[in-house]
């Protein structure tokens, strides 16, 4: 497999049918570009997600990344965690991402154990867990199941616990939703994709990527048990919160 630091051209040529998009080799090959170009503040929100694991893992505890993808918040939480006797469980469903996934963490140095799980998030076991990370994950997951995952969630935290969720979101107000996106589109411009290759990455993303309010995730979240949940990061239609149990 190719290096994953090419850039992303994977819609820059017109396509005659735009397919569902998946996380396949090829989108693998240019992930670090392709997030980096699209996310409005994922650096950030990663480099918080090993602070806040740092404040949050105790002692002898799981720390979870469900929805992996190449790692970005398990090394993040790998390189702040200080608890004595953590480990992590990186969790994602596409077999290409766990494959680059393993080898990027076979190259760094840092002590905490990381163990990587190929499965869907609807199957794995969350168990004796202090930090879970869903960064820009239950988005892909049918709405119908995202309450179950939450709610396994939840039971599988220890006390005083942090579910960090990242999302794309969308707003009830109309007018502001779609302020959101134009903002969202010119930064994608700014970083040097055409209006094509928005418009198709748009249409790919369509009927896979399904994102809510920030109302619908703060009442899942409560609904399921949550002491307290709200935004700790926001850029347009990008937003990041904590639950704690």
């Amino acid at each position: 497999m190719a290096k994953p630091d090419s850039a992303d051209t994977i819609y820059a040529n017109p396509l005659g049918d735009v397919a569902d998009f998946v996380f396949d080799h090829k989108v693998v090959e240019v992930f670090p570009d392709m997030i980096k170009r699209s996310v409005p503040g994922y650096t950030t929100i990663i480099s918080m997600i090993g602070n806040l694991a740092e404040r949050y893992a105790q002692s002898g505890s799981a720390c979870y990344d469900l929805g992996c993808s190449l790692g970005a918040a398990t090394l993040a939480m790998r390189h702040r965690i200080r608890a004595a006797g953590c480990r992590i469980v990186a969790v994602d469903n596409s077999a290409a991402m766990i494959e680059q996934c393993r080898s990027i963490m076979a190259a760094d140095g840092a002590e905490v154990p990381v163990e990587l799980v190929l499965d869907d998030l609807q199957a794995a076991t969350i168990s004796d867990a202090s930090v879970v990370v869903l960064n820009f994950t239950l988005q892909f997951i049918a709405p119908e199941e995202r309450a179950g995952i939450i709610a396994r969630i939840h039971d599988g935290l220890r006390p005083g616990g942090v579910l960090i969720l990242s999302e794309k979101v969308t707003f009830g107000d109309r007018a502001h939703d779609e302020l959101m996106i134009e903002l969202h589109h010119n930064f994608k411009r700014a970083n040097g994709y055409s209006d094509l290759e928005i418009a198709q990455k748009r249409s790919a993303l369509e009927k896979v990527l399904i994102p809510e309010t920030l109302d619908a995730h703060r009442q899942r979240l409560r609904q399921a048990g949550f002491a307290s949940c709200d935004v700790w990061f926001q850029c347009f239609n990008f937003a990041s919160m904590i639950a704690i149990k």
